[in-house]
């Protein structure tokens, strides 16, 4: 029984972590709720970071996930700046901050996300590289693109997935010269494939960007700390005055491997390992968000999901398993993007080499379009392309695995609803 003298300890301030506590307050939980941030910003949602707020279409206080006074007001004790140092699941004990503080929990939440992936190649340290994940980092791109865009200054990406896309975009909205460095043949091949891949390419070369794809980076050329040009593996040299670091993320599991819990390799997307309600190897401690690794039925495996949405609802979800509630964490994935004039929804899981076609409804060519992915007759992933108020729709065809006639789904004039069973 949930009672006033229990104690519940969430480690990670952001979306996921806010959310939790605040579903632990709306559920009618009255005991301890603390929040532990290794950040001083108050807890804020990422998407901004590459698209509105780096832009400079969104104000700063725009991405914050609650007011400052709101934490106060529901009695969420929130500490800023500090970083966990120790979990002991044996004494269900977590001991953080520059003072040495314990506290003693009755069920802990690890939200801590992820962290950029580093190029560990020469050159690294000089002060023109930089990465992209938190509020600090987007606050100095902001100003570096800018200053870019006045000056016809050359940016460098590494990497062409979701972050080095928008950065590219936004870069190139404030005038900035971008070279995409990228080792698939495509942009964001991992996740849809060549066949819309191709289309990322052609929508930034329209606007610009010079594309270098089957290569990686191999050292940053610098002079007095100021970046200078890229080299690649293939013996090309990149002009560069900045360089964005964009390989990826990597689950923070850090403390959870410190503290026992089950992880799960990284050849199959890492993170920590947790059940349908998002429950750890240890019955007390959960995990939310992008370090969390669950086994999805609906595409019978463990997957990790790191983007917004998964964070959002992830968040409320483990704070609801803790409160003992009975529940099924089974979302489909989805995520969304916004590059130049094209706006995208993507619903589903379909890596290369799961499907067997891609079937495509409306106008690729104008980007006006929803893209299915589909495996022996089953809809596996949806996007759609500068096309709205369809997600519902798509995500029921993923979700009944029905067979689908492939030339009605490519129509435009048949309803989608029409096509689930």
């Amino acid at each position: 029984m949930v009672d006033a003298d229990q104690t519940f300890v969430i480690v990670g301030g952001g979306l996921a972590g806010a959310k939790a506590a605040e579903t632990l307050r709306t559920e009618g939980f009255t005991g301890r709720v603390i929040l532990i941030c290794d950040e001083r910003d108050h807890p804020y949602e990422r998407p901004p970071l590459s698209k509105g707020y780096l832009l400079g279409k969104e104000e700063r206080n725009s991405v914050f996930v609650h007011e400052p006074a709101w934490y106060a007001r529901n009695d969420i004790e929130l500490h800023l700046g500090q970083t966990v140092d120790v979990i002991d699941p044996a004494a269900k004990t977590v001991h953080f901050g520059d003072d040495g503080t314990l506290v003693r929990y009755d069920k802990l939440l690890l939200a801590t996300g992820a962290e950029p992936r580093r190029l560990d190649i020469p050159g690294t340290g000089l002060a023109g590289v930089h990465h992209l994940r938190r509020l600090a980092h987007a606050e100095r791109l902001k100003g570096v693109l800018a200053a870019l865009g006045r000056d016809n200054g050359h940016l460098v990406i590494a990497g062409a997935g979701w972050i080095g896309l928008e950065v590219a975009a936004a870069a190139r909205e404030y005038g900035a010269e971008v070279t995409v460095v990228e080792p698939e043949p495509t942009p964001l091949h991992a996740v849809l494939g060549p066949e819309i891949g191709q289309m990322f390419t052609e929508l930034h070369a329209e606007r610009g960007v010079r594309f270098h794809f089957g290569a990686r980076l191999t050292e940053i050329i610098g002079q007095d700390g100021m970046v200078l040009a890229a080299h690649t593996d293939d013996g090309e040299e990149h002009p560069a005055h900045d360089v964005l670091a964009a390989p990826g993320a990597a689950p923070r599991t850090g403390l959870a491997e410190a503290a026992g819990l089950t992880l799960v390799d990284r050849a199959r997307g890492g993170g920590i390992a947790v059940d349908e309600r998002l429950r750890t190897s240890d019955p007390d401690i959960f995990a939310a968000g992008d370090v969390a690794a669950f086994h999805h039925a609906l595409f019978d495996t463990r997957l990790r999901v790191e983007h917004w949405a998964n964070a959002l609802n992830g968040g409320p979800a483990a704070a609801r398993s803790m409160l003992g509630r009975e529940l099924t964490y089974d979302r489909v994935p989805y995520f969304f993007s916004d590059q130049y004039d094209v706006g995208l929804e993507y619903s589903g899981w379909a890596p290369p080499g799961s499907y067997d076609q891609v079937v495509i409804r409306g106008d690729a060519g104008k980007r006006q379009f929803i893209a299915f992915w589909i495996k022996e007759g089953q809809v596996l992933a949806g996007m759609n392309v500068n096309v709205w108020d369809v997600t519902e729709p798509i995500q029921q065809l993923i979700r009944s695995r029905a067979q689908v006639d492939t030339e009605a789904l490519a129509d435009p004039h048949v309803p989608l609803d029409s096509l689930v069973s």
